[in-house]
């Protein structure tokens, strides 16, 4: 059977999810282990700031993922059992492809929990826990996933204030490779507001901050200049892009200013974007010629629009997945009984096997064909058909009416006298 067990953004405070991370360095022994104590033969680990998730293929209850996870974690049980979520089989799969297309993610539609659940796969296998059935189900979900993806736009349309800071830069410089962006600030959406930046191969990124301290960061991961605010006039000029965030109680940047750059830039159009609450970019700054200024207000109602084209996108996304998954559902059941098949007919060849040996016996004997074929015959069937007519009587003194139902399904039988 498979598990999809969890917590996440919806079902868990940030405390808990916190709680119940797990470290990369020390996944691989953790798998091992879970392994062990759940006695299960395969197990992949999901684990994100959003998500905790556990994938497995075995007999083993919802409780006993609860104990194991309290266990190494620290925390009480009762913390664990009002909060988690768990799946199995085909529910389980349909989960898979929606946290791995995005449809399950904080943001609908972000791109980046596929790479993480691809990554937490491949360390799985790294560290052996992944047999042919995960390998089975995890590449399928990738498939899925990619065909959401690719056939629906629920991840192409912004809808962080970061991503769509950069889109709109975007759309009013054709080239992002020739221009200067400036972010003021150093803070977690600024960092992000530059990796989308980089993302979209912007030719000059400048870090502007109170110090460099915390800009440090930037020019390692990013390979920004970095700049103090009161250097800002010196570099005005040669920005096309600036993006701001601040926590100043104070506007950092005045319409003079502004207006100077734009005399030297020879009226160049400038894009600024304030994310700041209060506002670092003062509001006047509006009304120079040349300048496209938005707000926090303005890009939120631009990621308003966005989020319903990607809602709308998502209905289309959960028609592949559910198609999907009915496919997976009738695949795998298919799968499932193919042992049950081999066996019946190992069974049915053995039987064939002795009784052909016996056969042959009696005519090097000396024995009738004619006597022989018809022992055989009687031998084989009586053999073939013991177990399956003392299990139909017992069904039928059992009222297990859907046995004898079955039966008759198998065999091609009828109620009809002769």
């Amino acid at each position: 059977m498979l598990t999809a067990f969890g917590i996440n953004h919806r079902t868990a405070s940030v405390d808990l999810r916190g709680k119940l991370s797990f470290s990369p360095a020390l996944m691989e022994k953790i798998l091992q282990d879970a392994q062990s104590i759940l006695h299960v033969r395969e197990i992949t680990i999901l684990s994100t700031c959003n998500r905790t998730e556990i994938y497995l293929y075995g007999d083993v209850s919802d409780h006993h993922i609860i104990s194991w996870l309290a266990m190494i974690k620290g925390t009480e049980i009762n913390n664990l059992s009002t909060c988690f979520y768990s799946f199995k089989d085909e529910d389980a799969v349909k989960h898979m492809i929606e946290v791995a297309s995005g449809m399950d993610s904080l943001i609908l539609g972000e791109p980046q929990i596929f790479g993480q659940i691809k990554s937490a796969f491949l360390v799985a296998k790294e560290a052996g826990t992944v047999l042919t059935n995960l390998e089975n189900t995890f590449q399928f979900v990738f498939s899925v996933a990619k065909r959401v993806r690719s056939e629906t736009a629920i991840g192409k349309n912004p809808v962080s204030v970061a991503s769509a800071s950069v889109n709109l830069a975007s759309k009013i410089f054709s080239n992002l490779e020739e221009a200067h962006a400036l972010v003021i600030g150093a803070g977690d959406t600024i960092e992000l507001v530059a990796k989308h930046l980089v993302e979209n191969g912007i030719g000059k990124l400048t870090v502007a901050n109170r110090t460099l301290t915390k800009a440090r960061s930037f020019r390692e991961n990013f390979s920004a200049e970095m700049i103090l605010l009161s250097e800002l006039p010196d570099i005005l000029e040669t920005v096309d892009i600036l993006i701001s965030s601040t926590a100043s109680q104070l506007p950092i940047l005045g319409k003079g200013a502004v207006e100077t750059a734009l005399e030297k830039r020879k009226y160049r159009p400038m894009f600024l974007v304030d994310i700041a609450v209060p506002r670092d970019i003062e509001p006047q700054v509006e009304e120079l010629p040349d300048v496209y200024l938005y707000t926090v207000d303005d890009l939120e109602d631009f990621i308003e629009d966005n989020v319903k084209a990607r809602n709308s996108e998502a209905n289309i996304a959960r028609m592949i997945i559910s198609d999907e998954v009915n496919r997976w559902g009738i695949e795998n059941r298919g799968r499932s009984v193919v042992r049950t098949i081999k066996e019946f007919r190992t069974n049915a060849e053995k039987i064939r096997d002795v009784e052909i040996n016996r056969a042959l016996n009696s005519l090097e004997k000396g024995k009738s064909a004619s006597d022989v074929v018809l022992e055989l015959a009687r031998s084989i069937t009586n053999k073939l058909l013991h177990a399956p007519t003392k299990n139909i009587k017992r069904a039928g003194e059992e009222g297990r009416h859907d046995t004898i139902a079955t039966t008759k399904e198998l065999f091609n039988l009828t109620d009809k006298e002769n």
